[in-house]
């Protein structure tokens, strides 16, 4: 007899994929600034290195996530993880700035395939009334890792006496573990039956979406777009540049620095979890602003302490309202795509743009404003985001939802978002 509430093979290997993929990319990000630092790169140089993924992914998410739908979910995974390994091997050999900017790129390309399909695949094996837990699991996995990574990082960097190579190999091995799971459990392309899915959705006798409705779904992804650049820019004004930060102002080791990260990890096992649950039961609104009250609120911290101590509390934050926002984000991005299931991984692409493209303008903005005024000046900055983030959110994002209702609201019309 088949035991009630069993794993999804299929989920299960998709979170196993999140953890070792993004194992490895926290060792890259943690050690790709001191890189490039080590390499003679400016600040500023070095906030346009970090962007030129985002950038990469701004210009092709919205064309990968058409291809995803054509070639299948799981066959666009697949393509992406190979040219992620990739990367993380090219990166051991690059001993120029302009090689540097050439791997960054095709990292970009890796990513903006990966994206819309992970995500396609993880809304369409979840279940509907649960899907706030399901990309919960996923991006506790991917945050946990993503902190370990970074301690793994700084712990590398100082066995090896700041060996970059064997820094980058070592990566290329951990990613290199995500293919297996993938090709064996997550089934393949769905696509004959979204489609059908999307002929019989209407099989209650009304008619077919009229142009309204259309132009209605779109307000909604552009709002969600609007929404996730203002998040992702806050953040990433010094997400990326928080090895440098740590190192050069609030002066710790490499060690202390990546050190952090293993309390990030722990944040992310509490968080995660926790708020993909209160979305699920109690909407996404309120899971949804963590992030940018944690985002103005460590800032501060930054600023009034700028030592060990106060570097780890407010990275601390930083996690935990990281982690309490995605969840709640990809289940936003669920319910919408949901209304058109054989574009699913189109529509996914199409409203990550909004983080993307904050993930561009964050660290160069970020670099810009260090350079000219100063931490006061990033702060500053930063703080003021925050708050235009919040206003916006609100406008946004409904504060709350009946239980288990995301979806069918979405299918109804509500779909949580304002048409305008």
């Amino acid at each position: 007899m088949r035991r009630p509430n069993r794993p999804n093979p299929a989920l299960v290997a998709l979170v196993a994929e999140g953890f070792f993929m993004r194992l490895g990319f926290g060792i890259i990000t943690f050690a790709l600034p001191l890189y490039a630092r080590h390499l003679g790169l400016s600040l500023a140089e070095t906030g346009a290195l970090i962007a030129v993924t985002g950038v990469a992914k701004v210009a092709l998410k919205p064309v990968t996530g058409w291809l995803a739908d054509r070639v299948g979910a799981k066959r666009g995974l697949v393509a992406a993880l190979g040219l992620h390994s990739l990367v993380s091997f090219l990166l051991a050999f690059a001993g120029a700035p302009w090689q540097l900017y050439s791997i960054r790129s095709i990292h970009g390309l890796s990513t903006s395939l990966r994206d819309p399909a992970v995500n396609a695949l993880i809304a369409e094996n979840g279940d509907e009334k649960a899907m706030g837990s399901a990309f919960a699991w996923y991006f506790t996995a991917k945050s946990l890792a993503s902190s370990l990574g970074k301690a793994m990082a700084g712990l590398l960097l100082t066995l090896t006496a700041s060996d970059f190579r064997a820094v980058f190999l070592i990566t290329w091995v951990i990613s290199s573990l995500t293919l297996p799971a993938v090709i064996l459990f997550v089934p393949g392309a769905r696509r004959g039956q979204a489609a059908r899915a999307d002929r019989t959705a209407l099989a209650d006798g009304s008619a077919p979406p009229s142009p309204a409705e259309g132009r209605s779904v779109r307000a909604r992804v552009t709002s969600v777009v609007g929404l996730g650049f203002l998040i992702s820019v806050t953040g990433s004004l010094i997400d990326r540049f928080y090895p440098v930060l740590a190192t050069e102002y609030a002066h710790m080791t490499e060690a202390q620095a990546g050190a952090v990260y293993l309390g990030g990890a722990l944040m992310a096992l509490l968080a995660g979890p926790l708020f993909g649950w209160a979305s699920d039961r109690w909407g996404r609104g309120p899971t949804v602003v963590a992030r940018t009250t944690a985002n103005a609120t460590s800032s501060l911290i930054y600023l009034l302490a700028p030592n060990a101590a106060g570097f780890t509390a407010g990275k601390l934050l930083d996690e935990g309202g990281r982690a309490g926002f995605r969840p709640a984000w990809g289940a936003v991005k669920a319910d919408i795509s949901g209304l058109r299931t054989s574009q699913r991984a189109q529509l996914m692409g199409v409203m990550d743009v909004g983080d993307d493209a904050g993930d561009v303008v964050g660290p160069i903005a970020g670099g810009l404003l260090w350079d000219a005024w100063g931490i006061a000046g990033l702060m500053g900055a930063r703080i003021a985001l925050a708050c235009a983030t919040e206003l916006y959110a609100a406008a946004v994002i409904p504060r709350g939802r009946e239980p288990g209702r995301a979806a069918a609201d979405a299918r109804s019309a509500v779909g949580g978002l304002p048409d305008g």
